[in-house]
């Protein structure tokens, strides 16, 4: 088999990054396990197909990396509206990074994945929705702590954290379809705006690790 040891992570790193490059439809078995440097066999050895290899790259990809990422930008020990004013700038910046290594505007892979199989897939998609309602429930946690310290109006918490869920979504969604990051330039004055955030609040300076979008 090879590399047998790490064969089945190396197959859901390289899975992630084909789907983020390019996009579900067209990336092949074939694709997949030459950039993962694994023969085939092996392949089907660890996943019955591509769909059973993406649930299980994106959930791991959860686990290890965005989650502990979430964690620590929306720590209870950062003031809540810095949580949502970091996370907002560390899209910006983690869709600046990946643009200076590959030269595109890569977007958001489960957003991409999400919209091109809505209709299909069904176990990928329920994965993504799963992921989509983790990440909302960290935005509202962090509004509902502004609404209470005073620094976000009034509100309803789970609807402004749907709405913001909506405004990242589609402005990075918008940047990767123009391939332009001049998109997201406002986007973090944009969610606080969105939110009706007391802007004025000092910014503890405490940021965030880089998160997935």
């Amino acid at each position: 088999m090879g590399r047998t040891s790490d064969a089945k992570d190396r197959l859901m790193q390289a899975a992630l990054s084909l789907l983020w490059e390019e996009n579900y439809g067209g990336v092949t078995v074939d694709d997949i396990c030459k950039r993962a440097e694994v023969k085939k066999g092996s392949f089907y050895y660890f996943f019955p197909g591509k769909a059973e290899l993406a649930v299980a790259a994106i959930e791991q990809v959860w686990a290890a990396e965005w989650k502990p990422a979430f964690d620590a930008c929306f720590s209870a020990s950062v003031e809540p509206l810095d949580r949502l004013r970091n996370y907002l700038q560390a899209i910006v910046e983690k869709q600046s990074a990946t643009f200076a290594l590959s030269g595109k505007v890569l977007g958001c892979p489960l957003a991409s994945v999400g919209c091109e199989i809505s209709t299909s897939e069904a176990n990928v998609c329920d994965s993504v929705r799963c992921i989509f309602a983790r990440k909302r429930r960290y935005y509202e946690s962090a509004i509902r702590d502004a609404v209470a310290d005073g620094s976000i109006a009034p509100c309803d918490p789970a609807q402004k954290a749907l709405a913001l869920h909506g405004l990242i979504d589609g402005l990075v969604s918008q940047a990767r379809i123009m391939n332009d990051l001049s998109v997201l330039a406002t986007l973090p004055e944009l969610g606080l705006d969105l939110l009706r955030a007391n802007v004025t609040r000092s910014n503890s300076g405490i940021r965030p690790l880089a998160v997935g979008v």
